[in-house]
């Protein structure tokens, strides 16, 4: 039996390198985008940085065939999430190799796709593609999208206008086409103490939650029973659920505050946005009866993030682009959220495509096989020789 293919070594030792970089969402990724903008400048490529509002994070954005008419953009996420409390048999930033496999925090998840596509700018540069190559990487991905929402509009206000975007999140090299949206809220409820004696001179801020929570409940049991299925996906109907809940200081204390942490996982056919407005229109509706014991009474809700759903065409060409590069004629739909539906809203027609599993991702042990990555690599030879997109 024939060897599994292995990516080269600049590919692999690149990959290994941001691996060994902790960037953690809530650290600074400046480490890394410096040490990816310097390789790129050795090369006489110059970066855009675009940063958060504190300058201790930052999205890189460079342009590998400055002055073709347009270009195809490569995207990938430089945070990561934590390890805390997973049991690693290994340092999670050692980019361990072993039994074909590169270990670490974000070897699958995303680094390894970044490490090999800043592998490949050489070849980039001298393509004779009729587009360019850009590399846009971000930060803050796993906790929002927050960082590719200010390299999008950097992108605008600069006038660029790629021809499509390939984001390069594990998907075993096979494109995806669709995932569902992850919007999540915080709902801070006010109520009044007393003791717990005297109820009816109090708003039990923990009930009045409840109550939204139950809505939440109803609203999850009639997305399953009463939504259109959309074929292809793990649950193919909508979800919401309940992450959080906190509330209370003592067992004769009718509480004063509640707060409560929910998500709705929407199809790309749904409305998250009326999803959302339902909740906010049912806990209004209880507010009256809240104020009438104690006028400051009432909920505030908060958004933790809302990223959208991503629908994407089998017949698109950035999508023909990836299958015929990847060798696969089949697309498949991930449950997990990436930046591509920010992509996809912004004009850009957009598909994912990485090496890895989403499996391995966020996991004790997280690895990407170096086949995969040798797979992604021919992915990466294969656009550089390309004639045309689609």
């Amino acid at each position: 039996m024939p060897a599994a293919p292995t990516p080269s070594p600049r590919a692999l030792e690149l990959a290994q390198s941001l691996v060994r970089m902790n960037t953690i969402s809530d650290r600074s990724n400046l480490e890394l985008i410096h040490f990816i903008r310097d390789e790129l400048l050795r090369l006489g490529v110059r970066s855009r940085l675009t940063f958060n509002a504190d300058k201790t994070k930052a999205n890189l954005f460079a342009t590998l065939g400055e002055g073709k008419p347009a270009g195809v953009i490569l995207s990938g996420h430089t945070d990561t999430v934590p390890w805390d409390g997973q049991d690693w048999s290994l340092d999670p930033l050692s980019a361990t190799v072993r039994d074909g496999k590169l270990y670490g925090r974000g070897a699958a998840d995303m680094k390894g796709f970044i490490g090999l596509a800043l592998a490949h700018a050489p070849q980039f540069l001298a393509s004779q593609a009729p587009f360019a190559i850009h590399l846009a990487f971000s930060y803050e991905e796993e906790i929002g999208c927050f960082g590719v929402r200010e390299l999008i509009a950097d992108l605008r206000d600069a006038g660029v206008k790629p021809l499509a975007c390939i984001v390069g999140e594990p998907t075993g090299m096979v494109p995806a086409i669709a995932h569902k949206g992850v919007y999540r809220y915080r709902c801070c409820v006010r109520g009044k103490e007393a003791h717990s004696s005297l109820t009816p001179l109090s708003v039990n801020a923990i009930e009045m939650a409840a109550r939204v929570v139950g809505k939440l409940r109803d609203m999850a049991e009639g997305f399953e029973r009463e939504e259109p299925r959309y074929d292809g996906f793990d649950v193919p109907f909508s979800t919401a659920s309940v992450g959080q809940f906190h509330g209370g200081i003592a067992d004769n204390v009718v509480p004063r505050d509640a707060e409560f942490r929910y998500e709705f996982r929407d199809l790309p056919t749904a409305d998250a946005q009326a999803m959302q407005r339902q909740v906010l229109d049912y806990a209004r509706s209880l507010e009256p009866a809240m104020q009438r014991v104690a006028p400051e009474a009432g909920f505030r809700f908060e958004t933790i993030c809302e990223i959208p759903s991503f629908q994407g065409r089998a017949e698109d060409p950035v999508t023909r682009l990836a299958q015929r590069l990847a060798g696969e004629d089949r697309t498949t739909l991930v449950a997990f959220g990436t930046e591509a539906g920010l992509f996809r809203n912004a004009g850009i027609p957009t598909v994912v495509c990485g090496p890895g599993s989403i499996t391995q991702a966020h996991q004790p042990d997280e690895f990407v096989s170096l086949e995969q990555l040798a797979r992604c690599e021919a992915f990466l030879r294969g656009l550089a020789a390309a004639t045309e997109v689609g």
